[in-house]
């Protein structure tokens, strides 16, 4: 549909140029969302495994990597569901990171960042859609329930009663 042809790369261009803009600046990117990541860290202390990276410019620059390749991949219609997932599990993070109003007393800044933060949670709504949009077609859970029933009418046709 020509629909999802554009919406796609509409709502995945704000993902791929956020995630090259990550790439260039890591530093500056990390030293923004640092304070968040020590406060994350110190809470999750003893539960997280010894090889999941701590250094926020190596997370920068995951973050970045998957927002290029995922938002490419919704852009391009490349698994668009998975992408839209994973574009989501990548903007909670960094919203609550970068975001942070409540955390703000100078009003004119506070207000810049609760914009900033409403517009994340209404293309984080945009993803949620793009997750469950199953192109036109029944989702997995009714094709699995039509399946269900099928075999066992076909049983019940087979097996004596």
């Amino acid at each position: 549909m020509i629909l999802r042809r554009v919406a796609r790369p509409l709502l995945a261009s704000i993902f791929i140029y956020g995630g090259i803009g990550a790439l260039r600046d890591a530093q500056g990117h990390a030293k923004v969302v640092e304070p968040f990541l020590n406060d994350t860290f110190d809470k999750v202390e003893g539960v997280l495994p010894e090889g999941v990276p701590r250094d926020p410019v190596t997370l920068v620059k995951i973050d970045a990597g998957v927002k290029i390749g995922a938002g490419l991949a919704l852009a391009t219609g490349k698994a668009p569901r998975l992408a839209s997932f994973l574009l989501l599990g990548s903007l909670v993070p960094t919203t609550l990171a970068t975001h942070r109003f409540w955390d703000i007393k100078e009003p004119a800044e506070r207000q810049q960042q609760i914009t900033q933060f409403v517009k994340n949670a209404s293309l984080a709504g945009g993803l949620l859609l793009a997750t469950a949009d199953t192109g036109g077609k029944p989702s997995l859970g009714w094709r699995a329930r039509r399946g269900a029933k099928k075999a066992a009418k076909r049983a019940e046709a087979v097996l004596p009663n």
